[in-house]
């Protein structure tokens, strides 16, 4: 049996992993899936792991849980089956199996908690039995084609292609037929390191854990996304004068919430027919860069906030403030402005090139003989197929998170995990790699 790798332990991973376990129970061949994960499983969600401090509440439904839509399409006559057997896996389901279903639909279904979601999440992985190899990712390579994979490690259902990537940690090396790579990257990042006047997302989200009050006069937030929107509304509690987002729009726009645009994410079948100009257009104003309505009733309803368009081109400590620049393109001209702050949190969110660090050079130059081309953030997302991996590159290397442009607006975050699911698991995995890896070989 095929084994997929994923990179972190969180909601794409535990949707691949239950979707597999019941497409196994059904007598159906599927991957072993296993995680690879430094902290626990959905820690992200969870008070610690550097991006929350769990107790703000989720941005999207959680009806939409690890098999929504709940139109499965990898089984053929038998996907009302699967369908109905991924429902045990279900938001609904949790609750009812922990005794919060009432009360929950009593309270207006409100949206959970992260920590709440963290729980749902833990159980689903639990439930499924979902291999979990302990340790940080420190390299992503290609295993040799020789014997030697004959005597590798096999930890559990781990087994060893002939052509495999290799995932170093610490501890192991974790071989697999194909890797998904999954999470945020590193909340640790900061646009000033080690200033004591610039909080990274981690260090904020371990000071409100820590139940410390920020006292400041004028203070900058750093990110137009969900991941700085969070941040403001823990940040309203605390001892601040004024409050200034800094993001690259021309204002703080409300995410599209209405049934069409929701539809964008859990039906993307007319993505594909749309223009570049279109899709663009589509993820501005439903994704990237976008408060949900709720957090934006509460940026309305405190006078502190501010808002500056531009994109930190440099930040600087010097008499007792954070002075940071800002770059912003009017009718194709550049201009840059300076202004201090006492206080600098750059929730700027994820890096989405992250993992590439990971990569050993063989890698690379594997990566880049399937894009034809260097390898950058615009080549690896326009080369995403519908299978939601890299085109023309085996073994087969996932990227839900760099897919949306080309697949959907949905699978790169919580919006489609089980259209995600099927389009991991519905990918060929069995490819004749001779001819490619003789290929990479040939242009070291």
């Amino acid at each position: 049996m095929p084994t997929l790798a994923v990179v972190g332990a969180g909601a794409k991973a535990i949707a691949v992993a239950a979707k597999a376990a019941e497409l196994r129970a059904m007598g159906v061949r599927a991957p072993d899936v296993v995680a690879v994960e430094k902290a626990g499983v959905a820690a992200n969600w969870q008070a610690g792991g550097g991006w929350t401090d769990g107790a703000h509440q989720l941005g999207t439904s959680p009806e939409k849980d690890v098999g929504f839509p709940y139109r499965s399409s990898v089984v053929p006559r038998r996907n009302a089956e699967l369908d109905e057997r991924m429902t045990r896996h279900s938001w609904q389901s949790f609750l009812i199996a922990t005794g919060q279903f009432a009360e929950w639909v009593d309270r207006g279904k409100p949206a959970p908690t992260h920590r709440r979601w963290s729980q749902y999440l833990r159980w689903v992985a639990d439930g499924v039995g979902m291999t979990v190899v302990q340790g940080e990712v420190e390299r992503i390579g290609i295993a040799e084609r020789s014997g030697a994979l004959g005597a590798a490690e096999r930890n559990g259902a781990l087994g060893a292609a002939e052509h495999s990537w290799a995932l170093g940690t610490a501890e192991t090396t974790v071989y697999a037929d194909a890797v998904m790579i999954t999470g945020p990257g590193q909340a640790e990042r900061s646009v000033l390191p080690g200033n004591p006047r610039v909080m990274s997302i981690a260090q904020f989200w371990h000071r409100a854990l820590a139940h410390e009050r920020i006292a400041a006069e004028r203070v900058a937030v750093i990110g137009g996304g969900e991941t700085a929107a969070s941040m403001l509304n823990e940040l309203f509690r605390h001892r601040v004068s004024t409050i200034t987002v800094i993001s690259p729009s021309v204002t703080l726009f409300t995410r599209g919430e209405s049934f069409f645009e929701n539809t964008l994410f859990s039906d993307p079948t007319g993505w594909t027919g749309l223009t570049h100009t279109e899709r663009r257009d589509a993820l501005a104003r439903t994704d990237r860069g976008v408060f949900s309505a709720r957090v934006q009733d509460a940026l309305l309803a405190d006078d502190r906030i501010r808002h500056l368009r531009g994109r930190v081109a440099h930040a600087v400590a010097r008499d007792d403030r954070i002075r940071l620049t800002l770059s912003t393109t009017q009718g194709g001209e550049c201009s840059e402005t300076v202004h201090g702050f006492d206080l600098v949190i750059d929730g700027s969110g994820a890096d989405a090139m992250w993992f590439v660090p990971l990569f050993t050079q063989d890698a690379l130059d594997l990566l880049e003989l399937g894009l034809g081309g260097p390898l950058t953030a615009e080549s690896l997302q326009d080369s995403i197929g519908h299978d939601l991996a890299v085109s023309d590159v085996y073994p087969k290397l996932f990227l839900p998170g760099l897919s949306g442009l080309t697949q959907g607006p949905g699978f790169p975050n919580l919006s489609c995990l089980g259209l995600l699911s099927d389009r991991v698991l519905g990918a060929d995995l069995s490819h004749d790699l001779t001819r490619r890896f003789d290929e990479h070989q040939s242009v070291r």
